[in-house]
């Protein structure tokens, strides 16, 4: 460490002397320092006393990199990836593989959920070489930061082989390196950056047909979701089969999404106690979770169930939709509204030990319940998983096992919730999964919309208050009186600029929370974020926003985020925010822009037919079908807005007011003393009416 002039000591001292005595003596309790101490993602924190020399990145491991004329040795990851834990523990904990690693490259830790802008370059690179990719991802590049080779986890002597033999190749012929890392490099600038689609934007139902006539030829009919393993829930995917399957009237697909929703509900993948899903299953049946547990993917579980709820009316899916708020209350969600990223997949080394059971503590826990205990969640065959522990699991309905076992449903719908607060209770003994209590403004955004589209259906005020508690702490702390965002918060430090994601992910909660409100302060929030991010995101030329700003210091490559994953690309996510906020504010030059971005990707629709491009067939939905604006106004707006609310009507926006306003959709349309409902399409409104059935017919 540099030795600091005696000014700044005695500065540091008096602002922070508690802070540097306590960093003082964490050092002192281990035999390895390095400089992902003084950071403050939990992943990286993990890696904070490996004897690798790590960096984060920055510019100044890179501007070593370069002085030295080393190597990049990239390693990236995320806290809650098992497998990531396993390499750091046998190479990155080990001195001799460290000392391998820190004599022949500049080592840099990367957190994929801090820095996704540098995850997706070097999985790019990864996937171009290798057609797969995963984490932990680990990436060899030039000093410059291109790439030339890369994997996912390796074993020890493995590892140890492979750097030796990529440090020695750069040493004996380094042209012959810097010559395939620049043609990787050209390959990584050419994936997903679009151009302009110069073609008319005509869309038709044709196109999504297409798309989802592909899709169709993968279901799984008799596991739900798509054929094979693993198994990932996709929300995004099915939020829009959801909705065309409705609109079109498709009851093949209806019944595929509700056979999908009731297995995942019933499957491992499902806390079965404490509710929340995990990331995905590691099998086609949805048994045996990866059970790292994720706030993106509860964020939009909660959506998807929430409007399945309207379309299905199956009690079941408001259980797991209040059951997982209960559990992100509970387990992700700071005093100050923020919410965390992840739970792991291990406890005490173990990759799901926190919640798997077995046949003894069951039997102590439950006493005499237990027989219907264990038939309702498969202590049997079903639910064995490894070493004689039962993953808990159902098959059969509450109906099916109250009538077996001669128990009134309301008696086992009392006993099951005995059970859950009492091996809740047992459970609470253990030792937990590590928490990561960072706060990323995109995800927080993903379960801010969560929770008001779980209002809006199940009109729980508890959960509009939590939902304006993490919006509030969104405006208070991560954005910026010019509609910049931070991307992270952790521990009252903001850090990080904010990607397209952070912005389209808010603005999209902002809009839906207006829906919810009528607050137009969130209008104004949106379209602040989306200024901002077509002053810094978007490129003339294609019409498309890349994915970091102009602001940011440039990798090797500028990248789109193009295609939907686990979560729905950055793009497709804007375009949709552009069209609604477009529509509410009548602003037909942000609904232009969204048709041509999704003009943009519709070769690509059509050419690979992927569930990539879900998020766009929402979009296309709006434009060939009818999407009503639906103004509510008058002195009970709020109320005639949720009762409205309560028919599955996908294709509608919601405005409204309880007093006049400027809005030009609610202009002239206030009557003081009653409150009518308005059905318009592009601007043209039907006869207003003040009964609810009325206007639900209106969008028949």
């Amino acid at each position: 460490m540099n030795r600091p002039n005696v000014l700044a000591l005695l500065l540091i001292l008096t602002i922070s002397c508690n802070s540097q005595e306590k960093e003082k003596k964490v050092i002192k309790q281990h035999k390895y320092t390095n400089a992902l101490v003084s950071e403050t993602s939990p992943y990286l924190l993990q890696h904070a006393h490996n004897p690798v020399h790590w960096y984060p990145w920055s510019e100044v491991a890179l501007e070593k990199a370069q002085k030295e004329n080393k190597l990049l040795l990239i390693s990236i990851g995320y806290s809650a990836c098992h497998w990531c834990h396993v390499m750091e523990h046998e190479s990155f904990e080990d001195s001799t593989v460290a000392k391998i690693m820190n004599d022949n490259f500049i080592c840099i830790k990367v957190d994929r959920e801090e820095r996704p802008d540098i995850d997706q370059l070097y999985m790019t690179a990864v996937q171009l070489m290798n057609q797969r990719g995963g984490w932990p991802l680990n990436c060899v590049a030039l000093p410059n930061g291109k790439p030339f080779w890369g994997g996912t986890y390796f074993r020890k002597e493995d590892w140890k082989k492979e750097i030796l033999g990529l440090a020695s190749i750069y040493k004996k012929d380094p042209n012959r390196v810097i010559e395939f890392a620049d043609r990787l490099t050209l390959g990584i600038q050419q994936v997903e950056n679009l151009g302009m689609n110069m073609q008319e934007a005509d869309f038709t139902w044709q196109d999504l047909d297409n798309m989802v006539d592909a899709w169709v030829e993968r279901f799984d009919n008799r596991e739900g979701g798509s054929d094979g393993a693993p198994k990932f829930p996709m929300p995004n995917t099915y939020s829009f089969l959801l909705k065309y399957a409705h609109l079109v009237k498709n009851t093949d697909i209806l019944d595929h999404i509700e056979l999908t929703l009731d297995k995942m509900a019933f499957g491992g993948i499902y806390d079965q106690i404490g509710g929340g899903f995990a990331r995905y299953s590691v099998d086609n049946s949805w048994k045996v979770p990866h059970f790292e547990k994720m706030l993106y993917d509860n964020a939009q579980m909660v959506s998807l169930y929430s409007e399945a709820y309207l379309k299905f009316r199956n009690p079941l899916y408001k259980e797991i939709v209040f059951e997982t708020l209960e559990f992100v209350q509970r387990e992700l969600m700071g005093k100050n509204g923020a919410f965390y990223s992840a739970l792991d997949a291990d406890s005490e080394g173990e990759e799901g030990k926190f919640y798997v059971w077995n046949k003894a503590e069951l039997k102590l826990c439950l006493g005499e319940d237990f027989e219907i205990f264990k038939d309702y969640y498969n202590i049997n065959k079903k639910g064995l998983w490894e070493h004689g522990n039962y993953i808990l699991l159902k098959k059969k309905t509450k109906k099916q096992i109250s009538k077996k076992h001669t128990v009134s449903f309301s008696g086992l719908e009392d006993k099951i919730k005995a059970w859950k607060k009492i091996l809740m209770k047992q459970r609470d003994k253990r030792i937990r999964p590590g928490l990561d209590d960072k706060s990323l403004s995109s995800w927080n955004g993903l379960m801010l919309k969560g929770y008001i589209d779980a209002y809006m259906v199940f009109g729980e005020e508890k959960h509009l208050a939590v939902a304006l508690q993490n919006a509030n702490f969104i405006v208070n702390t991560q954005m910026q009186n010019d509609g910049k965002l931070w991307h992270s918060y952790k521990d009252g430090r903001s850090t990080i600029n904010a990607y397209l994601e952070d912005y389209a992910l808010l603005s999209s909660a902002f809009i839906r929370l207006y829906e919810a409100t009528f607050d137009e302060i969130w209008l104004r929030r949106s379209e602040q974020l989306v200024s901002y991010s077509l002053e810094n995101f978007y490129d003339n030329n294609s019409g498309m926003f890349y994915f970091t700003s102009k602001l940011d210091p440039a990798l090797v490559a500028r990248k789109m985020e193009i295609n939907d994953n686990v979560i729905p690309a950055s793009n497709s996510v804007m375009a949709n925010v552009l069209y609604d906020l477009g529509t509410l504010l009548d602003k037909d030059n942000y609904k232009q822009r969204a048709i041509i971005i999704a003009n943009n990707v519709r070769p690509d629709m059509q050419k690979y037919a992927s569930a990539g491009y879900a998020n766009y067939g929402n979009l296309i939905l709006k434009e060939i079908n009818p999407y009503y604006e639906v103004a509510v106004v008058g002195k009970d707006a709020h109320t005639k807005a949720m009762e409205l609310n309560q028919t599955y009507i996908p294709n509608k926006l919601l405005l409204g007011t309880s007093q006049s306003s400027e809005m030009e959709l609610l202009q002239k349309k206030y009557i003081q003393g009653s409150t009518m409902i308005y059905v318009c399409e592009h601007k043209v409104c039907q006869m207003p009416t003040s009964n609810i059935m009325k206007a639900q017919k209106l969008m028949k």
